[in-house]
């Protein structure tokens, strides 16, 4: 019989600062089982451990296997309340369907233990630094299975998860969380990461301090046994990737979407141009509008990155952006994708200032450029390995006088210092204290006008945010500018831009106008692959009206009234730039152009050329009347009420389909004698026309009852989607039997939203 050999040895970790103790079991002439057991401790912190094993050894110290037995037990809870989103002493938040979100059972999962209550974490910004890590891994590694587990005595207490609601907007939590009433060991109380595999034991249990290199290191391991690769932190993803595959969105906060600002937190301006940029973050796009309200761009138009015009740019969650008047361009942190972008306002497009792409941007060929634009990722080096400068989650922005850009995150825990000329960091300093010696006489500049506001006129968000070293509201530093005789504040829990007027000392809000140019929503456009599926039932896409019809093959002139909620008012009318139609099977869309009967009348090409310069002319003269107008009703008029919207078809034998999407923009009417709450529930109900979850419902209405205006002021977007399927026979024949007759025919389609 073989002997077995028990060496133990020890070592400093250097990255953590503890001990390890290595175990290695061994025979003489090959390794029967080898157990690398981490037991790192820290002074008034957690405990690491990390087991990995395939037999159980009675060697392990009898203090760890007290320890082991309680993951073990909170390890065996969270498999247990998988399959249920809610139980006697559970509930899932923040999570849709129990198949998607934790679909990879035999994969790896990452537990974030009791980081969701501000109250365990003194400030909240140490949750914030958590959550940053737990979604960096999760860019890093998609298949990697990520959950939060919070310990609370009421699960189903409205309090709570309006808190939880908050910080799932606010930080843009899209991972599923667990809530239990039931303290399973000393680990449930604890603030930190678990790591397992699969259904085995627990592997790893770090505290909230833990560097991200160490969870990284851990995860890795585990992956790499997977053979998935890691990818990048700066994983800058070209247009080929689908958007509704590539990105996730917070579900408890999805109704949330159709408001008309998704947490608007930063704001910037240009006072000679009468222009402010408010960064929409959650709706990962920046909008340009003037002192007025009328809104005047838009800068992005989906969540992601990729460099372009502003209608095809992606960006993910923009926040504080400077704007350089010399050079007519915004710069602006693109705090999910961990870098600083930068918009021409003059040319109207947007590319990466930092990092700096790889690759020649000017490319040899058409077909080259197609391929680029198709299947290249970009990425800012060939190095699994990010950059210790790279930047991580930035969040304000501030201008030095030695024209240097010093970006700083959230927490204030790092500060980049950019040379602005060259786009390089020439510093990276660590710690809030030495951040605020060089970046004071800045921070105190921006923060010192929420002082200037009288106490009774703030607005209640402002008192619960953060200082630093002394310096009180320093974490609103990019929410708050001035703009001609007003401060100007991004109120990003009341979904708003509050005014305050210094010579008046009246708090107000801008009203905004000209809905048009932010287009379609991303949210509402239904790919082309996912518009198929829908129309044979998959779920997901949420249909207001289908009808069929039965028709001669040729033009099909599609008129179609919406009538909206009985309840709720139109803000503006429907612009054009709000409609998108698609068709599929044998209708093409005809274009708005060729709507028009052509004359045919022979004249001479004189002629032909002045009546042309005479349709310029006119064409010319209703663009300015379009610009001098707050919006364009072509094709989408308000008649008795009742929203219009005309398009035509060309169809040849055999089935298609027509889908018409539009984004109304309303308002809920105001009802007497009701209070804020009440209608806060109203408006809830209105953001989400198909939703059945009471939970998301409450949470939203809890979030909106919080704005500074009332429920009935917020505007937000109804979606429309109708669905047209139509059967076209076989075209009639002529008396000679071979010739064809092309037919028109005309239908009316009415949808109502109540």
């Amino acid at each position: 019989m073989k002997s077995i050999a028990l060496i133990i040895f020890y070592r400093i970790c250097q990255k953590c600062r503890c001990y390890q103790i290595l175990r290695n079991y061994q025979t003489s002439r090959w390794i029967v089982n080898s157990v690398a057991l981490y037991s790192c401790r820290k002074i008034n912190n957690g405990v690491l451990i990390y087991r990995q094993h395939t037999h159980r050894f009675s060697t392990v110290p009898e203090s760890c296997k007290t320890f082991l037995s309680e993951v073990d037990l909170l390890s065996t809870f969270i498999r247990s309340s998988l399959n249920e989103l809610e139980g006697p002493s559970h509930c899932w938040l923040n999570r849709g369907a129990v198949t998607k979100d934790l679909n990879g059972r035999d994969g790896v999962f990452l537990v974030v233990a009791g980081a969701f209550f501000a109250d365990f974490l003194g400030s909240g910004m140490d949750s914030t630094l958590m959550f940053e890590k737990i979604k960096s891994l999760q860019q890093r590694y998609p298949s990697l299975n990520v959950m939060g587990f919070q310990l609370c005595t009421a699960v189903s207490s409205d309090i709570v998860r309006s808190r939880l609601a908050k910080m799932i907007m606010t930080e843009y939590i899209t991972f599923p969380i667990l809530l239990s009433n039931k303290s399973l060991s000393e680990i449930s109380d604890r603030v930190g990461y678990i790591i397992f595999k699969g259904m085995e034991d627990p592997l790893l249990l770090h505290d909230k301090d833990v560097g991200f290199e160490i969870l990284e290191t851990a995860i890795k391991d585990l992956i790499v046994q997977t053979k998935e690769k890691p990818g990048l932190l700066h994983n800058l993803r070209g247009t080929w990737v689908k958007p509704l595959d590539a990105f996730r969105e917070p579900y408890l906060c999805s109704p949330l979407q159709n408001l008309l600002l998704y947490f608007p937190g930063c704001i910037e301006v240009d006072e000679v141009n009468n222009r402010l940029f408010l960064s929409d973050i959650n709706h990962h796009r920046i909008i340009v509008f003037d002192g007025s309200g009328k809104i005047l761009d838009c800068i992005g138009s989906s969540p992601g990155f990729e460099d372009g015009e502003f209608e095809s740019s992606k960006i993910t969650r923009p926040a504080a952006s400077f704007y350089h008047a010399a050079e007519d361009c915004l710069y602006f942190a693109d705090s999910e994708n961990h870098a600083i972008r930068r918009a021409d306002m003059d040319s109207r497009t947007v590319e990466t200032f930092y990092p700096k792409l790889n690759g020649n941007r000017t490319k040899s060929s058409p077909l080259s450029w197609i391929i680029d634009k198709l299947w290249r990722t970009r990425t800012p080096s060939n190095s699994e390995e990010v950059d210790s400068k790279s930047l991580f989650y930035p969040w304000h922005l501030l201008k030095s006088e030695e024209n240097d850009l010093f970006i700083l995150n959230r927490s204030f825990e790092t500060l980049w210092i950019m040379d602005l000329s060259s786009g390089l960091i020439k510093e990276v300093v660590k710690g809030s204290a030495k951040i605020v010696e060089i970046c004071e006489p800045l921070i105190l500049k921006k923060s010192s006008l929420l002082t200037d506001i009288p106490a009774n006129k703030r607005p209640h968000h402002i008192a619960t945010n953060f200082s630093v070293n002394g310096i009180s509201h320093a974490g609103l530093l990019s929410s708050v500018v001035t703009f001609q005789d007003n401060i100007v504040i991004s109120d990003a829990d009341g979904q708003v831009v509050l005014k305050y007027n210094k010579n008046s000392q009246s708090m107000t809000s801008f009203e905004f106008s000209k809905f048009g140019i932010l287009g379609l929503p991303y949210w509402l456009v239904t790919p082309m692959e996912s518009a198929y599926a829908a129309g044979f039932g998959i779920p997901g896409v949420h249909i207001d009206h289908i009808q069929h019809f039965s028709l001669l093959p040729g033009r099909i002139n599609i008129q179609m009234t919406v009538e909206i909620p009985q309840d709720t008012e139109l803000v503006e009318p429907l612009d054009e730039g709000c409609i998108w139609r698609q068709t599929r099977g044998t209708a093409t869309e005809v274009l708005a152009a060729e709507n028009k009967a052509e004359s045919t009348e022979k004249v001479g090409i004189a002629q032909q050329f002045y009546d042309d310069l005479d349709g310029l002319a006119s064409l010319l003269t209703q663009e300015e009347l379009v610009d001098e107008e707050d919006y364009t009703t072509s094709d989408a008029q308000l008649q008795d009420g009742k929203v219009r919207i005309d398009c035509a078809v060309n169809t040849s034998p055999g089935t298609s389909e027509v889908i018409i999407n539009a984004a109304l923009y309303l308002r809920i009417k105001n009802g007497r004698d009701e209070s804020k709450k009440q209608q806060a529930g109203r408006l809830a109900d209105a953001l989400n026309p198909s939703g059945n979850d009471k939970v998301q419902k409450d949470a939203c209405a809890q979030i909106v009852s919080r704005s500074e205006k009332n429920p009935k002021d917020l505007i937000f977007v109804r979606p429309l989607h109708v669905r047209l399927k139509i059967n076209s026979l076989d075209h009639p024949k002529a008396d000679n039997s071979k010739d064809i007759i092309l037919t028109e025919s005309s239908i009316q389609v009415h949808v109502s939203l109540n």
